[in-house]
């Protein structure tokens, strides 16, 4: 009987171990994916990496003066990130959703065909939100969009977003598991946004230009 039992647990862990890694891959590869790069070059606006700070990220790319490929950098690198949590989460269960949405934001900041140097994950973070939770992921839309448009300080929305996800998740009453996530996707981001931080306490952060037309 207790070898038995001692069976099923091994077959459990390796199951587990096996989902856990599937995991992983499979937010990795999604969050990888350039769509910023992908978008400009297609769009006939050359390499995004050349302009502005230099990331993928929808920002540098409204640096462009090109907003409607901006905002479908946004909403591409947002579903990047929700897309393997859905996944995962309906495959696996919601901690193989968390570990692909952690995954989502690493391939994104840390993608492989970039030579690691991707975005600062802020709209994959996004997506991760919405796809684990959609109330939380509305909430940070909409502060994000509110502190964007008032400030026009794209950096300083994002870090005030993600410091704050930590305190509604746990408002919304969401697992303890779900509120450490949405501590590591503050820390990662905030971590992002070092030369960010600077320029914002010197005050020469560049605000978001939304007057260009196209």
């Amino acid at each position: 009987m207790k070898r038995s039992l001692r069976g099923v647990q091994f077959t459990h862990t390796l199951v587990s171990i096996m989902v856990e890694t599937v995991a992983v891959l499979i937010g990795y590869l999604f969050g990888s994916i350039p769509f910023g790069l992908i978008l400009t070059k297609t769009a006939g606006l050359g390499d995004v990496r050349n302009i502005g700070s230099g990331n993928i990220g929808a920002t540098n790319v409204l640096r462009t003066g090109n907003k409607k490929i901006a905002a479908l950098t946004l909403l591409l690198d947002g579903l990047k990130g929700a897309a393997p949590v859905l996944l995962l989460n309906y495959f696996g269960g919601p901690q193989a959703g968390m570990i692909a949405g952690l995954a989502a934001m690493a391939g994104h900041i840390f993608p492989v065909w970039l030579g690691f140097k991707g975005g600062k994950g802020v709209a994959t973070s996004l997506g991760v939100l919405f796809g684990l939770y959609w109330p939380l992921g509305l909430i940070f839309i909409g502060v994000w969009l509110a502190l964007a448009f008032t400030f026009r300080i794209s950096s300083l929305a994002g870090l005030a977003t993600s410091a704050l996800s930590p305190l509604w998740a746990y408002l919304l009453g969401c697992s303890k598991e779900l509120v450490l996530s949405t501590i590591i996707i503050a820390v990662v981001i905030w971590i992002m946004h070092r030369a960010n931080i600077a320029r914002l306490l010197k005050g020469d952060e560049p605000k978001i230009d939304l007057g260009k037309r196209v």
